[in-house]
């Protein structure tokens, strides 16, 4: 098979960036992430055409003639539809991907949006509030939110926007903070009430049958309630904390776990990967945070891979399980 890889490359999107934030480069992938996804198709026989994205994406796909798409590509710009971009390509083009479809993409990096969706569906998820101008931030706008709350940009993913700092204890605190975030990202900020509790990442491969491979709890090494999974951690993982999986939960809380990733991976309509963020308070009541239609792939650094390997998955075993769950709509 002619196989296109789409993607975007941190380099390569350096040179056109609208965001000046110091994370902005932070959702892109590297040149060690692209060649591994390849080295797995080409050890399967195929022919791995590297389309890379943005323009240079455009001219590729005009020019080869690839059977299918395997794509990683988060898109460019600040807006909530930017990792559309491609599989709205693809589809007006007719060829095959991976992934999740553009509505899909659209609505899960609208972090409110998402919210709405899932807590209609009937999944805990804490209340919020969402500030789309400066002026917004009133007493008012926050009456039926209990603090602290956590503040992050609406349409970002990757933890950007997401310090140490955004648990806000006051009022003051917030308007200072969501004012930062307005100025730093240009979209709108979202405040939600912080759970207190372990921090856990769902992974999710598949579509008839859609699987869980691992519920992953993230554990700081120094023991904290009111720990972050910022992006400052993130970075610093392998110092900063350990990566249980399977989580050491109860077996009544994991189930919770399960079922809750599953329903939100069904009414979001992702499909094929998926990777689902929550806070598990004290009485064992898993709290959605957010969805990850397309979780990074690095396998050294990607929480998807990482927690596979520690479910005896071999990297390759995860990105064709990806790749066959696509391949077995479009049979």
């Amino acid at each position: 098979m002619k196989l296109g890889l789409a993607y975007d490359l941190k380099e390569a999107m350096a040179q056109n960036l609208q965001q000046k934030t110091e994370d902005a480069l932070e959702e892109y992938d590297s040149p060690e992430t692209v060649e591994a996804i390849a080295s797995v198709f080409r050890n399967q026989g195929h022919l791995v055409i590297k389309l890379g994205g943005g323009r240079a994406f455009l001219e590729s796909i005009l020019k080869e003639r690839v059977d299918f798409t395997f794509n990683i590509a988060e898109g460019s710009g600040s807006y909530r539809s930017r990792e559309a971009q491609v599989p709205s390509v693809l589809e007006m083009l007719d060829i095959p991907y991976s992934g999740a479809d553009p509505q899909c993409l659209a609505v899960c990096l609208d972090k409110p949006l998402t919210k709405k969706l899932v807590a209609l569906a009937g999944v805990e998820t804490p209340r919020w509030a969402v500030f789309d101008r400066p002026g917004d931030i009133t007493r008012d706008a926050v009456k039926g939110l209990h603090f602290p709350l956590f503040v992050k940009p609406a349409w970002e993913g990757s933890s950007k926007g997401i310090r140490l700092t955004s648990r806000i204890e006051s009022f003051e605190r917030l308007v200072e903070a969501v004012g930062r975030l307005f100025k730093a990202y240009r979209q709108p900020v979202m405040a939600e009430e912080f759970v207190q509790g372990d921090e856990v990442t769902v992974g999710v491969v598949g579509n008839n049958p859609v699987r869980v491979i691992g519920i992953m709890r993230i554990v700081p090494r120094q023991p904290d309630p009111d720990f972050i999974y910022s992006l400052e951690v993130k970075r610093d993982w392998e110092r900063l904390v350990e990566y249980e999986c399977p989580a050491e939960l109860p077996p009544g809380v994991m189930k919770k776990i399960e079922d809750s990733a599953l329903k939100v991976f069904h009414v979001v309509g992702c499909r094929d990967f998926g990777r689902l963020d929550f806070r598990v308070n004290s009485r064992g009541v898993p709290y959605f945070l957010e969805i990850n239609p397309l979780p990074g792939l690095n396998p050294h650094s990607g929480d998807l891979p990482i927690m596979a390997g520690k479910m005896g998955w071999a990297y390759e075993s995860l990105v064709t399980a990806v790749f066959e769950a696509a391949r077995a709509r479009y049979a």
